[in-house]
């Protein structure tokens, strides 16, 4: 059973990992956008979007850990529980409006209706350091949730996992592009992510209720003390 300290160091690992996943996305999203737009990009500029949806989950992450560790110390589980379950909500409902925006804006550019997406080697660059980079915060975000037993935090891995994903498509996407000159791979590239990331945004939204599958908890039911 993890002592009190023990939970409160993961607790505080975790709530760094989210703070420097909401500085590295920020940039990300800023030059993603900026590029995709340049370029036409529907991969490059839903890549951004979902930088800046990282940004938000991983704030309200950040203040779901720092609310545990500002709980007072005679706190029941049930506080802890409902914070939990309104921050995992949170980031699944993200989850699934990226999806959907990807979704639709793909559909729309394989109808035709859009521009044919220039090359851009920037966003090729910004994608290729994203694929380095996001494996490393995606493994320490897992480990954290597996000790923490936190669905939110696994949920915003998740979405860090799928920014791999998505870096890796646009990549290739881009890639094509450029090289082939297949304007389609690059919203063909965006709806490869569509449905990971509609299969974890319901996971999340689902399992932001007690691992027993039980709804919010009563604020009349007791409740073991957090170890």
């Amino acid at each position: 059973m993890m002592t009190k300290s023990s939970r409160e160091s993961w607790l505080r690992r975790g709530r760094a990992l989210a703070l420097i996943t909401i500085v590295y996305n920020a940039v990300e999203g800023v030059l993603a956008v900026a590029f995709g737009i340049q370029a036409e990009s529907v991969a490059l500029t839903g890549f951004g979007a979902d930088s800046f949806i990282e940004v938000t989950s991983a704030a309200v992450l950040a203040w779901r850990l720092h609310r545990e560790l500002t709980l007072r110390a005679d706190a029941d589980s049930t506080q802890v529980e409902r914070i939990e379950l309104r921050a995992s909500r949170i980031a699944g409902s993200l989850l699934l409006a990226l999806g959907a925006l990807l979704l639709v804006e793909s559909v729309r550019r394989l109808m035709g209706m859009g521009e044919t997406p220039d090359t851009s080697r920037l966003g090729m660059i910004l994608t290729s350091v994203s694929i380095l980079l996001m494996p490393l915060l995606a493994r320490a975000k897992l480990v954290a949730a597996a000790r923490l037993n936190s669905p939110a935090l696994r949920a915003d891995a998740m979405e860090t996992v799928a920014c791999i994903w998505l870096s890796v498509t646009t990549l290739v996407g881009l890639g094509l592009n450029a090289w082939q000159g297949w304007w389609w791979a690059d919203p063909v590239a965006a709806l490869v992510l569509v449905p990971l990331i509609a299969k974890e945004g319901l996971e999340a939204v689902r399992g932001g209720c007690c691992a027993c599958g039980e709804e919010e908890p009563s604020k009349t039911s007791p409740a073991p003390p957090i170890s």
